[in-house]
Parts: C-alpha cells; structure tokens; sequence
C-alpha cells in the first residue's frame, strides 16, 4: 500500500482509551513521505477525521470529493497519534493543498512548532 503525507485512509483504531477517538474512521495521513516509505519504520502518524462540526483552529474542515470523504468533515487535530501501518484498511483518497495547510496550521499550534510555540501573532486555539 502506497501512502502519502494527506492521504485520506481508513484507519482500525480500537483499542482506545478515555477521550480517544475509537472504531474505524477516516484518518489523514501526517507523516513525513520519507518515514511512510520507510520499511524501518512501521509506524505512521495520522489525525482522525469526523462529521461532527468542529470550531477553531484545530478542527479544520474538510470537503467531500478528491478526498474519498462522502460528506463535510473535521480533522481533529487534538486526536494525533501514531499507528502501525497495519491498522490500515484502505486509501479513500487525499487532501486538497489548502486543507492539508490548514491541518498544518493546527498541528504547528497543537505541538508549539514554529512561530505557534513563541506566540508571535498567533490566533487563539479554541
């Protein structure tokens, strides 16, 4: 299976624990193209998607479409982790450019990378 950095990817998350996001949901592939291809690696970062409307910087939206998704989505950012590729059951499709730069921008503020971490103009995190 073939994957890259927005790959829109059905992903088998049980066992979760608590707040976690579980089942088997749309996730979005975050990782870095070299690591996923990478055979020494076997894990691969991902942030679970849903239909519930988010607000703020961390749950940035998603449209239907090239994506494979079947309607308007979330990323929820809040929910990153990382994964065995084994988890995965299949590729939907990918991101557009200017949503995998939203996620982008969320994971910069969620993780404190970058100008997000110093603060400097930084819109609040809701």
């Amino acid at each position: 299976m073939r994957l890259g950095r927005g790959a829109v990817v059905l992903v088998e998350l049980d066992p979760a624990t608590g707040h976690e996001q579980h089942g088997t949901r749309p996730c979005v592939v975050v990782s870095d193209p070299d690591v996923i291809s990478d055979q020494r690696f076997p894990l691969v970062c991902v942030v679970p998607v849903t239909g519930t409307a988010g607000e703020g910087l961390l749950y940035p939206p998603l449209a239907p479409g090239p994506s494979g998704l079947a309607k308007k989505s979330f990323a929820l950012i809040d929910h990153l982790r990382s994964i065995d590729k084994r988890r995965i059951r299949r590729v939907f499709g990918e991101l557009a450019r200017e949503e995998i730069a939203a996620v982008d921008e969320g994971l910069a503020a969620f993780l404190g990378l970058g100008d997000w971490h110093h603060g400097a103009g930084a819109p609040p995190v809701q």
